[in-house]
C-alpha cells in the first residue's frame, strides 16, 4: 500500500513595510494512492514575529516554500524537547499515515452483496 504525503503552505500574512511574514497557514496531507478517499490531514496557523534586523531574516519576496515549511517543522517541536525539526515532521507524518492505513484496512475488510444473488443467474 503506497501513500503520498504532501506538505503545503496555503497562505501567508506579511507586514508590507518590512516584508516580514507574520502568519503562515499550512497543511500536511496523506492520501492512499489506491483508495483516494482514504486521507488524513493536519494543518495549522503559525504566528511569527519577524525581525528585519536578524541575520536569518528572509524578506517575503525572497522566500521559497521550503524556507517557510522549515519554520513550520521547527514550530512542531514541543517546548523542552530534544526532538529535531526533522523528527517532529516525521512524527506528524507517521500519525497521519497510520490513520490512512486504518481507513484502508477498514474499507478493504468490508464487502457488499447478498449470498443468494449468485444463485439467481
Amino acid at each position: 500500500m503506497a501513500q503520498t504525503t504532501t506538505w503545503k503552505v496555503h497562505d501567508m500574512v506579511r507586514d508590507d513595510s518590512t516584508g516580514g511574514v507574520k502568519t503562515v497557514y499550512w497543511e500536511c496531507r496523506v492520501e492512499d494512492d489506491t483508495h483516494k478517499d482514504c486521507t488524513a490531514s493536519e494543518g495549522g496557523k503559525l504566528r511569527l514575529t519577524p525581525n528585519p534586523s536578524a541575520s536569518d531574516f528572509i524578506a517575503y519576496a525572497s522566500l521559497k516554500e521550503s524556507d517557510v515549511l522549515g519554520w513550520v517543522y521547527n514550530s512542531l517541536v514541543p517546548e523542552d524537547s530534544d526532538e529535531t525539526a526533522a523528527e517532529a515532521k516525521a512524527r506528524i507524518e507517521k500519525v497521519r499515515q497510520d490513520k490512512v492505513t486504518a481507513q484502508v484496512a477498514s474499507k478493504t475488510a468490508e464487502a457488499s452483496g447478498m449470498p443468494w444473488a449468485a444463485e439467481e443467474t
